[in-house]
């Protein structure tokens, strides 16, 4: 059994796929996000989308950051992990405006003071106003905050998105086919619309990287950032301290950042990247893939089924996911079934087209190369090559 289920998580979220499979599966059972009918104008010409998402367990990493340097600005971050979850998954079935967000905060009130939900708050808004420079409209609908001490030990922060969209401008990746090429939109760099160094971690894997990287000093001061009945075994069994420096490469020169600035990059939008790809190369675009939950095997759930993927030119897995991989022991097949690797978006297009939306991509900071392509095959598969070995899943 790997330390991720033994910590009680699963990337693939096999019991809850089990949980739902009887579910209704929308309009296009191969999108990235349900669809349904316009339920709210009942017009034929439109639909409506509901999703919902979170930052999981890396606003227990904030929670740390935060009572050990006293900067309770680390929670801006983790109120922009919860939208862009929602954000992104809805850019992947081509919405990229008019958005609704209403958010969703439990906290233990005895641990998380009012100071932190200010925070939170008006970080959403932040966000929000940000995007709008952008052409991204968000209307931000408040929500529910609740004080559930008996429920979670330090706090959780997600949220729901709302959307009514022309149903002629979907993508339902129905139109992926063999020939295809996969361009990659990096999660790492510095984005001309981001304040500084983004590792590429997003909001997945938080819960092994967690433990991976951070030393015992956690278990021993801040019980109430774990599950108690979890094997000591598991529990914090790392070298670090999120205050130690590491070197990353930024600007092709090496740069000093702690752990904890690594760790709690916040999820990066491709909001304003995949706008201008969709308004200008709609049709060119056959699907959109989010490497969220289930890392660079997200794909086997919205690819068809008579395709096999080749990823043969991924980004180099930048500094964090070194770290968590050296520190875990984990073997590259976990690794990319866990986390993105630097790779967290996917546009799965023509290779005529590929070079323009590159070039779009680059023109806002986020890095980007054919990572891959889409191959005739009898079966679904997904074939990763990287560092001289074939995974195939």
């Amino acid at each position: 059994m790997s330390l991720y289920s033994k910590r009680g998580v699963s990337a693939q979220k096999e019991e809850v796929h089990a949980a739902t499979k009887n579910l209704d599966k929308g309009l296009y059972p191969k999108a990235f996000c349900k669809i349904y009918s316009d339920v709210l104008c009942y017009d034929d010409n439109w639909v409506n989308l509901m999703h919902a998402d979170g930052a999981g367990t890396k606003s227990i990493l904030a929670y740390l950051y935060w009572k050990e340097t006293g900067d309770i600005s680390v929670w801006k971050g983790i109120a922009q992990d919860a939208i862009v979850m929602n954000l992104d998954d809805l850019l992947c079935v081509g919405i990229y405006d008019n958005l609704i967000f209403s958010s969703t905060i439990d906290r233990n009130k005895n641990i998380i003071p009012a100071e932190v939900l200010d925070v939170l708050i008006n970080a959403h808004q932040a966000f929000f106003d940000d995007m709008k420079k952008h052409g991204v409209h968000i209307t931000y609908m408040g929500g529910e905050t609740a004080d559930v001490g008996d429920v979670v030990r330090t706090i959780a922060v997600n949220g729901t998105m709302t959307a009514r969209w022309p149903k002629n401008k979907l993508v339902t990746n129905e139109n992926i086919k063999p020939g295809n090429v996969i361009v990659g939109l990096a999660g790492f760099g510095k984005a001309d619309y981001e304040m500084e160094y983004n590792s590429g971690i997003g909001s997945n894997g938080l819960t092994s990287a967690r433990h991976d990287v951070l030393n015992k000093y956690y278990a021993e001061h801040f019980k109430e950032s774990y599950d108690p009945s979890l094997d000591e075994e598991v529990v914090y069994i790392g070298e670090h301290r999120l205050t130690d420096e590491v070197e990353v490469t930024y600007n092709n020169s090496r740069k000093k950042i702690t752990v904890g600035k690594l760790i709690l990059s916040p999820t990066r939008s491709f909001a304003p990247v995949i706008k201008k790809i969709l308004e200008e190369k709609f049709e060119a675009v056959n699907g959109l893939i989010h490497c969220s939950g289930g890392g660079q095997t997200k794909c086997l759930k919205y690819v068809p089924d008579n395709v096999r993927i080749v990823k043969d030119n991924l980004f180099e897995a930048p500094e964090i996911f070194q770290l968590i991989q050296k520190a875990s022991h984990a073997d590259d097949r976990e690794m990319y079934q866990v986390f993105n690797m630097g790779t967290r978006m996917e546009i799965y297009t023509n290779e005529k087209d590929a070079d323009h939306m590159i070039s779009i991509s680059k023109s806002f900071g986020v890095d980007a190369q054919v990572i891959g392509r889409v191959d005739e095959c009898e079966k679904q598969e997904l074939v990763i090559l990287k560092n001289g070995t074939t995974l195939i899943f």
